[in-house]
């Protein structure tokens, strides 16, 4: 049985589909994609949270780690749908996720070469910059020809 939808969900948000069970069971992941606009974002549910009800950093990495691979599949024409394991990520905490809010974020495509893209990013919490992110990815095999396979 499919996952409900936030009851907020913002506007031109739809469920991202990945492949694999870390996001099936950590997620869902959220994306808006209208012309060089990327966007992906999640609710902050409980279960992302720690004892003081803010989003765990654990998540949040977890989110950056797909922001920027899903905003290169979509940005990078060079790169297209290819698997982009994660050679490294850069991570900053700029503020506490609260339970209960909207994480957005958005990325850039820096450079693709012909073995490895770099990108980077911001989110934000209910409109408060939280996380600033940039990584290093291996260009791997093209994914399988379905689009549950994205990170």
């Amino acid at each position: 049985m499919p996952a409900a939808l936030p009851a907020e969900l913002p506007e031109g948000f739809a469920p991202l589909p990945i492949g694999g069970e870390f996001i099936r069971v950590n997620g869902p992941l959220y994306l808006k994609h209208a012309g060089d606009e990327v966007l992906v974002g999640f609710r902050v549910e409980p279960r992302h949270c720690n004892p003081l009800k803010i989003c765990h950093g654990g998540m949040l990495a977890s989110f950056a780690d797909m922001l920027l691979p899903v905003t290169v599949h979509r940005k990078s024409t060079e790169v297209g749908f290819r698997f982009l394991p994660t050679i490294s990520l850069q991570v900053d905490y700029l503020a506490p996720a609260p339970l209960g809010a909207w994480v957005q974020g958005e990325a850039q495509v820096l450079r693709a070469t012909r073995n490895m893209v770099f990108a980077q990013g911001l989110a934000t919490a209910d409109g408060v910059p939280c996380l600033r992110v940039s990584g290093v990815f291996k260009i791997g095999p093209a994914a399988p020809p379905t689009p549950e396979v994205i990170g």
